[in-house]
């Protein structure tokens, strides 16, 4: 690399080097690791060329692509699009509830009103705050009528979707809300045994862990499983 002596400042100022032309090829939205929190972004592409004096004169290659925040300026590698937004997740995370309710609705029945009204809370909870009893009635019927099958591949793509972004302590708490809604009316059957455990597998929690949580969800207060 050249340099020339700088002599007001006794520094070498640069006169040749790498430098890097960026150009936008894609935006969207985020979630940001250093603001922590969903932000906008544009994907960046780079070509690196060798500058004398500022000017570019010879190509030295592709740069890594990388995503830019558009508030903190921050450059990360594209995988950091992988991670969900704050609002995808929480999207995620609601469809997954509502897909627990109409599982273990569809294991052990609907017709018990406790069991009903115990799965409308907890899909409100998880925000569906419109949710009724006729509107899971409704979708579980439609469900329901391509077979248990379809119940269980339609629980798998959901929690297939959520599982890898949650904690375990998240996990292991999405479970218990399907526990909760088959404690209802009383202790487990053998069918909501079967698809709690299948919920179970889906989370990624170990069969020892799963049977831990669904005998300690019968002492829970409210539970009428006990």
């Amino acid at each position: 690399m050249v340099h020339s002596r700088d002599s007001r400042s006794g520094r070498q100022p640069r006169l040749a080097g790498v430098r890097t032309a960026w150009r936008v090829v894609a935006d969207g939205e985020f979630f940001c690791p250093d603001c922590g929190g969903d932000r906008c972004y544009q994907q960046l592409s780079g070509r690196r060329r060798l500058s004398v004096v500022g000017v570019p004169v010879l190509p030295r290659g592709e740069a890594e692509p990388v995503v830019q925040c558009s508030l903190c300026h921050g450059r990360f590698p594209l995988s950091v699009l992988e991670v969900p937004t704050t609002t995808r997740l929480t999207a995620l995370l609601r469809d997954a509830v509502h897909t627990v309710a109409i599982a273990v609705l569809a294991a052990g029945g609907a017709e018990p009103r406790a069991v009903r009204e115990t799965a409308v809370d907890e899909v409100r909870a998880a925000g569906f705050a419109d949710c009724t009893e006729e509107r899971l009635l409704t979708l579980l019927a439609a469900l329901t009528s391509e077979g248990q099958a379809a119940v269980a591949m339609e629980l798998r793509v959901a929690l297939n979707a959520l599982t890898p972004q949650l904690s375990a302590a998240g996990r292991e708490g999405l479970l218990l809300r399907g526990a909760r809604i088959a404690l209802a009316d009383g202790p487990y059957g053998a069918a909501e045994s079967e698809m709690l455990a299948a919920m179970g597998t889906a989370l990624g929690l170990a069969p020892a862990d799963t049977e831990r949580l669904l005998t300690a969800a019968r002492a829970l207060p409210g539970s009428a499983g006990r």
